[in-house]
């Protein structure tokens, strides 16, 4: 039976039940015949209390009512207006709508940890590489914590899909690629609604060399060149976003975005080396090199194939410990479970589960010397290498369950991923040095980093400390900037601000793309919110470009598809309108007949006052 009739005919007999209008087919209860059934009349009584009770425990059909969850304006503000445009769009399509708003760091655990939400509003920290969306939306990941599938989204399809775009490289993962968007694209187990275009005020007369590296990476606060005698001595920044100076902890889901600051404090065997304009390359950074071995097909599986990585030599973490093969190797099986076997199932790390899981195996055959076996095409397992390398010596007793006195924890909680982890030991070009909370965080530079050798032509950390001022407001971020008592805002500015802003010789405004995106991600693990047609219809109710207009003053790109523009295929790509799910409206003004036909043709239905109904 289909949605549609059997919702139709659901609905109608509890109106007649209500009403107690058996529908003239002579099949309907009569109180009469309801009392009669409680003294045990007759058989066919019997029969008939048999078909109340099969009436009575059926699931009603109500008016849909959900919330959106999202951040306050001085989380995000464009979240919040964004959210409010949402509720507005889905309201004149019928839909009941309430936004519930919640901070940084309890938005990202109700949606991230606890799948605490019916739908959201938020940027997803994407990549520069299409691979994101392995762990992003593979079912395997349905029920874990963090950034692998937070919307519980399952379908086996597109599980291959995602598993494909991992055994190749070159044009056939293009191709790949490509498959996938066009699936996601029907699926839409989030709605992607723009990037945006990152700006950021820095001083030119203090430091030169901005335009060399992306802000976002750790690369943008390495090899500036200082422009007065006292500029080396201290890079001051500020940052809209509190949470640096409460949790260093590299794995926090809740804590962390981009992790830009741990990126200074932990090292990786690669780096994405991403410049102003977007363009991006990875490179070797604690890895001296590595090399994919074309191996003996007689030795390897038909879906394995090896890497050998060298470290570079003598490097150590900021504690003065070495830094080895072990190390490297520790990492890799801790961030797939940080209970290190201790667990009735695995724990895995709240990030960087998609990138581990491309390694089958790691092993240090030597101090400097690692074999990965890997299942997945070069391109992939290669992204598998920008992972915070942690100390062993200081994360191996942290993989103890959690316990909190007088609280009940989730099964498989470790103190690796409650932990604020402060002081961090890293072995990163930057070490810490201490923190207020919400005031500030100050790094050191690690005089003994690899990049300070006279033989690695790497960038290095130029200044003696970076202080990262914590201020939550683009206002007074701009005027710390202009009053010559901070160097660069190191967290993107609000849009709202940039056209305030007066250029002068010494303080410039940087643009820079983003791979982060806006979006409306959905709780799939909810009705109906696990409906794919539902969630068709919802994408068409945001009308992309007028939101980049009137939300982010035009300063984003509305977007079809979650992925880099190099990787969008031409018939995927945005031209004036969503290729596939077309805005049902103008101007941001929804067509609320063309709303409700599009809900009725997937199979919804709507009651005499024009709310839309759903079996729950």
């Amino acid at each position: 039976m289909s949605d549609s009739v059997a919702g139709r005919t659901t609905t109608e007999a509890a109106e007649r039940e209500a009403s107690g209008d058996d529908g003239g087919g002579g099949n309907g209860i009569s109180r009469r015949a309801a009392l009669a059934s409680t003294v045990g009349l007759t058989t066919a009584t019997s029969g008939c209390v048999r078909q109340l009770r099969s009436i009575v425990n059926r699931d009603d059909i109500d008016p849909l009512s959900l919330t959106i969850t999202t951040l306050p304006a001085d989380g995000d503000r464009e979240s919040i207006r964004l959210a409010r445009e949402i509720a507005a769009a889905l309201e004149a399509a019928g839909i009941d709508t309430s936004i519930e708003m919640r901070s940084n760091e309890e938005f990202l655990r109700s949606v991230l940890i606890n799948h605490d939400y019916d739908v959201y509003v938020g940027q997803h920290p994407g990549g520069t590489d299409p691979d994101f969306l392995y762990e992003a939306l593979h079912s395997l990941y349905a029920d874990e914590r963090g950034w692998q599938n937070p919307f519980g989204f399952t379908n086996l399809l597109v599980d291959d899909l995602l598993e494909s775009q991992r055994d190749v490289d070159g044009e056939q993962r293009r191709e790949a690629v490509t498959s996938l968007l066009e699936a996601l694209t029907v699926e839409q187990p989030f709605v992607p609604i723009c990037t945006p275009i990152e700006h950021r005020l820095v001083r030119d007369d203090r430091f030169d060399g901005w335009d060399d590296g992306h802000l976002a990476t750790r690369t943008g606060y390495l090899g500036l060149e200082p422009q007065t005698d006292g500029s080396g001595e201290q890079l001051r920044a500020v940052h809209m976003d509190a949470r640096p100076s409460q949790n260093l902890n590299p794995i926090n889901a809740e804590y962390r975005d981009r992790g830009t600051i741990a990126d200074l404090l932990y090292d990786s065997l690669a780096t994405d080396v991403v410049d102003i304009d977007g363009a991006h390359e990875l490179e070797p950074w604690l890895a001296e090199d590595w090399v994919w071995d074309e191996g003996d097909d007689e030795a390897e599986t038909e879906d394995q194939s090896s890497l050998t990585v060298e470290l570079r030599p003598d490097c150590r973490f900021h504690d003065g410990e070495p830094l080895t093969a072990d190390d490297v190797a520790f990492t890799y099986r801790f961030l797939a479970d940080t209970a290190l076997g201790g667990s009735a199932t695995p724990a895995p790390a709240p990030r960087y589960r998609g990138q581990v899981a491309a390694i089958d195996d790691v092993e240090a055959t030597d101090d400097r010397t690692l074999e990965f076996t890997v299942a997945t095409g070069e391109e992939v397992a290669a992204r598998a290498l920008t992972v915070p390398i942690l100390p062993e010596h200081v994360w191996t007793e942290r993989a103890a369950a959690a316990s909190v006195p007088g609280y009940r924890v989730a099964q498989g909680t470790t103190d690796a991923v409650v932990t604020d982890n402060v002081p961090p030991i890293g072995s990163g070009p930057f070490q810490f040095g201490d923190r207020t909370e919400r005031e500030h965080v100050t790094l050191e530079r690690f005089e003994d980093h690899f990049t300070s050798r006279d033989d690695v032509d790497l960038p290095e950390a130029t200044v003696e400390e970076l202080r990262v001022q914590i201020d939550p407001r683009s206002t007074s971020a701009i005027q710390l900037i202009e009053d010559d008592s901070a160097d660069l805002t190191s967290s993107t500015l609000e849009n709202y601000v940039i056209a305030d802003i007066e250029e002068t010789e010494d303080v410039r405004l940087l643009e820079s793309p983003s791979w982060t995106f806006y979006h409306l991600g959905f709780n799939a693990r909810k009705a109906p919110f696990g409906n794919p047609r539902f969630r068709q219809c919802v994408a068409q109710l945001i009308d992309k470009s007028w939101v980049v207009d009137e939300v982010f003053h035009g300063h984003a790109d509305p977007i079809a598809t979650p992925v880099a523009g190099e990787w969008v295929p031409e018939e995927l790509a945005w031209d004036g309108a969503d290729p596939e799910l077309p805005f049902l409206g103008s101007d941001g003004d929804v067509d609320v007949d063309a709303a409700r036909t599009a809900f009725e043709a997937a199979g919804f239905r709507y009651d005499g006052d024009g709310n839309l109904r759903v079996r729950h």
